[in-house]
């Protein structure tokens, strides 16, 4: 079960192509200039099952990719990793943001582990008003990187995604 902060079923801004985007609703992080302030409170949101998200996913059959956002998913990282599993199973590429940074998460909870495992692509590391740029694609500041995530845990350090769709060139 997740608690979310809402879905949206169409997505160009939160990764490639059309995608699905699942915010979770809570954050600790509170970063100054966040998008999302509505996120971070733990209370409220809409409690959902990943089988009813998997089926609002399916629902949209333009939908190649999902992306989790926030709020903060690795905040819930058993309930969204039990969905990154479905939905990998169901041939989605799936993505995630967190505030956390690949080496924060990779020596964080074992959920933390295990949702990360899950992943083809993170975007880590929290907003920072002061390296802010609109130029940036799928990021809001010049800190956070968009990682490969099976090259990243086979190498055992942060590998930036070479793909040219995540980085806004479409062939």
């Amino acid at each position: 079960m997740l608690n979310l902060a809402g879905i949206v079923e169409d997505s160009i801004v939160d990764g490639p192509g059309i995608r699905v985007t699942i915010f979770a609703q809570g954050c600790p992080h509170h970063c100054h200039g966040c998008h999302n302030p509505e996120t971070w409170p733990f209370e409220g949101g809409t409690a959902m099952d990943e089988q009813q998200i998997l089926s609002i996913v399916q629902g949209n059959p333009l939908a190649k990719g999902v992306t989790f956002s926030g709020g903060e998913p690795f905040a819930q990282a058993e309930g969204f990793c039990t969905l990154a599993k479905l939905l990998k199973e169901h041939g989605y590429e799936v993505a995630s943001y967190s505030g956390y940074t690949f080496e924060e998460l990779m020596n964080g909870s074992t959920a933390q582990q295990q949702l990360l495992q899950q992943l083809d692509v993170l975007i880590d590391g929290p907003f920072q008003q002061e390296n802010r740029s609109l130029s940036l694609v799928f990021r809001g500041s010049s800190n956070q990187r968009i990682l490969d995530v099976p090259s990243s845990l086979s190498t055992g350090f942060a590998v930036e995604h070479k793909a040219p769709r995540w980085h806004g060139v479409y062939i």
